[in-house]
């Protein structure tokens, strides 16, 4: 029974943050967050930008322009340009949103790393919750 309880203590929590934030209209920290992923040139972050709002796994997406990377790859220090994108949507999207960014990325291993969203404009939040649909 105690084994049960903890285990459904995420289950309960995260339902009763939910239900806290739908009656007070208060935002759950956490609830959206900003993935990073690096790309090779600009034709490749737009095919994968579009490839993700397609699969509507974002709201958002930046394509920010080139940046110097350096890097160790297999023991050796690397230089090169990259294009970096910054895909806002929903954190309970980020595993389905990296596995079909590996699925479709030309690097063996592709930069996919997110960060939650703590606060933010709630309008924008809200615009991001109703863009991006709920699994």
């Amino acid at each position: 029974v105690v084994t049960l309880s903890l285990l459904m203590y995420p289950v309960l929590r995260s339902l009763a943050l939910q239900l806290h934030s739908t009656i007070t209209g208060s935002y759950i920290s956490g609830t959206h967050s900003i993935a990073f992923i690096n790309c090779l040139n600009e034709q490749i972050a737009k095919d994968i930008a579009r490839a993700i709002m397609d699969k509507k796994l974002a709201a958002y997406v930046n394509i920010l322009p080139k940046s110097l990377a350096l890097y160790f790859w297999k023991g050796e220090l690397e230089e090169s340009t990259e294009i970096l994108l910054l895909v806002k949507t929903r954190t309970s999207k980020i595993g389905e949103l990296s596995n079909y960014v590996r699925s479709i990325h030309p690097f063996e291993i592709p930069e996919i790393i997110s960060l939650p969203i703590d606060q933010g404009n709630p309008l924008y939040l809200k615009w991001i919750e109703e863009s991006v649909p709920q699994d």
